[in-house]
Parts: C-alpha cells; sequence; structure tokens
C-alpha cells in the first residue's frame, strides 16, 4: 500500500535586512539549526540568506531543488518585508515565521537584531498580500526555543500537505435519517480537497470483479493472524480481503492527480446483504494504515480522520458520542477512583471501525456481528451476513476528540476537545470506551448542541489539540469550538443556570 500520509522535508531560510549586519542573521541561522539537530529534529539549512527579491527567488530555488516542502522563514535580524513575505508566495509548502531574540545584554550595539520589531511588519505584509502563513503563539526566541516552535509546525504542516493532495472518494449516498451527515462539500473545495462522489454499484461491481484475485489469500491469511484467537469467524477473511483490495485498487486507479486518498463509504442497509458481511474490520484496517474510512458516508468524518492521523501519524477512528454512562455505574467505577462528575463522562461507539491496535487485548476483543444489523437483518438469529465488526474496549490514555465540519450554508467550523478514554469496561458492545472530558456537559450543550454538530467526532490519540487549532486556524476556519472551563462561560450560557 501506497504511503498515505506526506513524509516531511523541511527547509530554514535566514533572511537580513540590508541595513542590518548579515553575518548576525547567518549566525543565528546556524545556531537554529544545530538545535534542531539536537532535538532530532532533520533541516535543510540553505545558504541563500535573502535580503532583496532575487535573493528570495534564489532561496526558494534552492530549498525546491533539495526536495522540501515545509519550510521555516527565520528572521534573524529586522529582515525585509517585501521578499521574506513573497518566500511564502512562491514556495510550494506550507511555511512558518520565527524571529531570533537578543543574544545578550553584552552585545546590543552592533549584535543587536531588531527581529522583534521585524516580525510585526512581518505579519502586516503577510496580511497585505493575503499569504496564508504559520506564525507561532510567541514567535521570538533562543535557537532552542524555536526549535521546540519548529518541532510543532511539523505536524501541523504535515496535515496542510496531506490536505493540498487529498482526494476524499464516496461511495452511496448518505443513509435516510442520517441527515447529519449529508453537508454541503463545497467547504471541501474551499481548503483545496478534491472528492469523487460513486454509487454503491460502482463498489459492487469493483468487488465483484476481484473475485479469484490472488492477492485474497495472502491478505486473508495476514488479517487472521492479526486477529488471533479472537476471531471465531476465519472463514470470513476471504471476503474481508477481497473488499479492502476493492478499495485499495479503487484508491490507486482513482487518485488521479492526487497523492492521498480517504474514504467515506455507505455501509448499511443493503451492504451486508449484497456483500455477505459487515465492511467494519476492514475499515479499521485501513484506518490503521492512515487510510481512514468513515461510514455512514460521513464526508466531513473522514476529512476529520485523515487530519488527525497526519497530526499524529498514528491510527484514528470515528465514533458516535453515543451515550449517557449511567449513574450506578458512574457510582461504582468512577466516582473517587478520577475527578470527573457524571457530567463529564460519556460513552464513545461506533459498531466496530476502531483499528484493533487502540483496542485493549481482552478476551472480548475481536472479531464479533453487528448486533444492530442482527436484529434488523436477520431477526436476531445466528449472524451471517452481520458478522465482520471489531469490537472491545477502547485503550485508556490521553485522547483528543475533534471535528471539522460543513455547515447548512457551506461554511466550515471545528471543535477540539481534549480528555482521556478511562480504564473503565464499558460493559456493552462495539468498539465502545468511556470518555472523560473536562466539562463535557456544558460543551456538549453549548458547542455540539448550539452549534448543530452531527453525532460523529474523530479521536486521535494523545493531546493535539495545539497542533489541530493551528491547521483549523490556517485554513481559515472562524469557528473553532473548545471545552471551555467554568468560568469562562459560552456566548449564548445562560448565566442564570
Amino acid at each position: 500500500m501506497k504511503e498515505n500520509v506526506p513524509e516531511l522535508k523541511l527547509g530554514i531560510i535566514a533572511v537580513s535586512r540590508d541595513c542590518f549586519e548579515l553575518p548576525l542573521s547567518e549566525s543565528r541561522r546556524s545556531a537554529l539549526a544545530r538545535a534542531c539537530g539536537k532535538k532530532g529534529i532533520s533541516v535543510y539549512e540553505s545558504r541563500k540568506t535573502v535580503e532583496n527579491e532575487r535573493d528570495m527567488l534564489a532561496a526558494v530555488e534552492d530549498v525546491s531543488k533539495t526536495g522540501c516542502n515545509a519550510l521555516v522563514v527565520f528572521l534573524g535580524n529586522f529582515g525585509p518585508e517585501t521578499p521574506e513575505t513573497l518566500i511564502a508566495k512562491y514556495f510550494h509548502g506550507p511555511v512558518m515565521y520565527a524571529a531570533a531574540a537578543e543574544d545578550s545584554g553584552k552585545d546590543l550595539i552592533h549584535g543587536r537584531g531588531d527581529a522583534y520589531c521585524g516580525m510585526l511588519n512581518c505579519s502586516y505584509n503577510l496580511g497585505l498580500r493575503k499569504i496564508k502563513a504559520v506564525i507561532p503563539e510567541y514567535p521570538v526566541g533562543t535557537p532552542e526555543d524555536i526549535a521546540v516552535m519548529i518541532e510543532d509546525f511539523i505536524p501541523v504542516a504535515r496535515a496542510i500537505i496531506g490536505l493540498s493532495r487529498l482526494k476524499l472518494i464516496t461511495f452511496g449516498p448518505r443513509p435516510q435519517d442520517f441527515f447529519a451527515c449529508n453537508a454541503p462539500v463545497k467547504g471541501l473545495y474551499d481548503i483545496g480537497v478534491e472528492i469523487e462522489e460513486n454509487s454503491e454499484l460502482d463498489m459492487l461491481a469493483a468487488f465483484k470483479k476481484l473475485d479469484g484475485d490472488k492477492r485474497i489469500a495472502g491478505l486473508a491469511k495476514s488479517m487472521v493472524e492479526e486477529l488471533g484467537a479472537g476471531n471465531p469467524y476465519p472463514n470470513l477473511a476471504p471476503k474481508l480481503a477481497q473488499f479492502e483490495l476493492t478499495l485499495l485498487d479503487w484508491a490507486e486507479e482513482h487518485r488521479g492527480a492526487r497523492d492521498y486518498v480517504a474514504f467515506a463509504n455507505k455501509c448499511w442497509p443493503a451492504f451486508p446483504a449484497e456483500f455477505g458481511f459487515m465492511p467494519c474490520y476492514v475499515n479499521s484496517h485501513l484506518a490503521a494504515q492512515n487510510m481512514p474510512v468513515s461510514c455512514e458516508v460521513d464526508i466531513y468524518g473522514a476529512l476529520s480522520e485523515y487530519i488527525g492521523a497526519c497530526v499524529s501519524g498514528d491510527a484514528v477512528t470515528l465514533l458516535d458520542i453515543n451515550n449517557s454512562v449511567p449513574a450506578d455505574m458512574y457510582e461504582e467505577d468512577i466516582k473517587g477512583k478520577f475527578d470527573y462528575s457524571l457530567s463529564d463522562v460519556f460513552m464513545g461507539f461506533h459498531c466496530g471501525n476502531t483499528p484493533i491496535c487502540k483496542l485493549t487485548k481482552e478476551s472480548n476483543t475481536g472479531m464479533k456481528y453487528q448486533l444492530i444489523m442482527n436484529r434488523t437483518l436477520e431477526n436476531k438469529g445466528e449472524p451471517d451476513i452481520t458478522r465482520g465488526t471489531v469490537e472491545g474496549n477502547i485503550i485508556p490514555g490521553d485522547i483528543t476528540f475533534y471535528r471539522l465540519h460543513g455547515n447548512a450554508d457551506g461554511s466550515l467550523q471545528a471543535y477540539i476537545a481534549q480528555g482521556e478514554v478511562l480504564p473503565v469496561a464499558a460493559r456493552s458492545f462495539g468498539g465502545i470506551g468511556i470518555f472523560a472530558i473536562p466539562q463535557m456537559g456544558r460543551f456538549y450543550r453549548y458547542v455540539l448542541i448550539e452549534k448543530r454538530y452531527p453525532h460523529h467526532g474523530a479521536v486521535v490519540f494523545g493531546k493535539h489539540g495545539k497542533a489541530l487549532f493551528t491547521v483549523f486556524d490556517y485554513l481559515g476556519v472562524q469557528d473553532i469550538a473548545y471545552n471551555r472551563p467554568k468560568a469562562l462561560p459560552y456566548p449564548r450560557e445562560n448565566p442564570f443556570v
């Protein structure tokens, strides 16, 4: 399978205003490159320092020839406003700007660079030219400080590049009564993402075309090995392998001018009857390989998952913000053990699309059947066509729950909430976990309900809110919500409660 997230090659270009000492900017650039090396950050240090527009063209050509796809423009001194901002215009990837702090109080005559002042003019000129760039929270610092900023920039740059080369492929219309997933696609084009929408019949025809394909046996064998003892249906593996190959072939044949692919596919009610299984395990297996496949044709869910895969470099999942934790269960398993109220916790669930690497290694983890579909399609009988989910408790630890979403009017909005999955058994079916987010009750009411978000949320494992916020801000999302502390009310929160 082709790598589905960008590999980053980072370059650094120093700039220098011609009335300042050029060696000052260059020596500070070299110190920054050394600081990056100490942190294990690989950077290409361009020797083309920019003082004018001709230098700018030469520097951009230099970093481009070496394969750099993301760039740090470093103000080693005040910097030339026009050339330094044009770097971001002519360079083909995301750019971060940062400036050097003064080195020592013992050298503030010839050794003073005034980059603190220069960043103001840099920002002003970026705005004049409507050029997008990443500027850290406090973009002035020592080489060590800026190396940390660059470390934070890397996952952001990876996501920006990935989105610029992403094609979202869908199969089937959104299910009836799932209008929450039926969001306008205009927002995708606004951020540079391509979309290809197909019929479920296209998928079925492509699947049948692979009957007897020689690759099926090998992939089926690896699936059985991955699931191990937690798989009571090893005979289902060839069908699942055939379906995964169907999606992989489609991605390769239809990616067109794009490098990366994510899917949003219809998975019920017709799918199990026509294909003979549920696609959940395959969705999870591809998500583990950084090719998210959202269920229920949730286009913005797939988009959100892909952003999380780029930011984290890890497997992600898409879950229903599903059900409350019963009070008796809270009293028994959570109260007094964890610092969360009953309204801070909820259960995140989906039928079985969470990668198995993100499920606990317990006896009940593994291949199952879709209980809800079994009720309606097999009358609660012996499961056959509803087999194919992968289920278990989601691993405990830090998470970020988030979503980038398209409103009915075509605009984009997003939310980000950091929290954790508690080490408490969910006592239920599906891929499921007990999630704890500080002030979740208020966030649920005044963000998720108030702003009319759908029931699907993406989950990335770890605390990645900082990078996600920067990505959404870079994309121009005006409304980025988060779980506010109690002392900070939401705009429409009732002050008398």
